[in-house]
């Protein structure tokens, strides 16, 4: 469930919104360390802007980065994480629940931060993609195989505790990302059946 057995070429065609995901994040990272920070300061959360009604910035912090091991962990994650989901949910409505897990974490953000915050990366939705996850766990049990809940819950534990821990962190942004896809997989489980068989 957890483990990538595919091709490049696999993956690509597997899992097409994971892919397109990564590729976004690779390209505005590439772009913005090519010294073209301009692009980094119309994409970055900026609590004061946003509150002035800049409010594309509560989605475009999710595909910025500026470090590379900042982007490699976090489209780690999601190639780790995400072809489950992708698989279980559909492309489309995955990548639905993966923007709208991330744009919880950053409206939190907004409301719980000061005006000068500045916040970027895809981190709230990965955690989203915990919540869902959790939420499957939670409410349809039967519907992950063992190996994959022996897996997720203590890789979702760990990455919790150590938000905790660790400086640079947007702690709210985990938090609240985590309660999102907690919500949103409670949401559609009332309607969908997820299944990871």
């Amino acid at each position: 469930m957890f483990v990538r057995t595919e091709s490049f070429g696999q993956f690509l065609k597997l899992y097409p919104m994971i892919s397109i995901i990564i590729t976004i994040q690779l390209i505005v990272f590439l772009v913005i360390n090519a010294n073209h920070y301009w692009l980094f300061e119309l994409l970055s959360g900026v609590n004061g802007y946003i509150a002035d009604g800049e409010y594309w910035r509560l989605i475009s912090p999710i595909i910025v980065h500026i470090s590379f091991a900042h982007l490699f962990f976090n489209s780690f994650s999601l190639i780790l994480f995400g072809p489950a989901l992708e698989r279980a949910l559909g492309s489309f409505l995955f990548v639905i629940v993966y923007f709208a897990c991330g744009i919880g974490a950053n409206i939190a953000t907004f409301f719980i931060h000061p005006p000068h915050y500045v916040h970027i990366g895809a981190s709230g939705a990965i955690f989203g993609l915990f919540g869902v996850y959790a939420a499957v766990l939670l409410f349809r049990k039967d519907a992950m195989p063992a190996h994959g809940r022996q897996v997720i819950i203590p890789i979702a534990v760990i990455s919790v505790v150590i938000t905790f821990f660790q400086a640079n962190v947007n702690v709210t942004g985990h938090i609240f990302g985590l309660i999102a896809g907690l919500l949103i997989g409670k949401f559609l489980l009332s309607f969908r059946k997820i299944t990871f068989y």
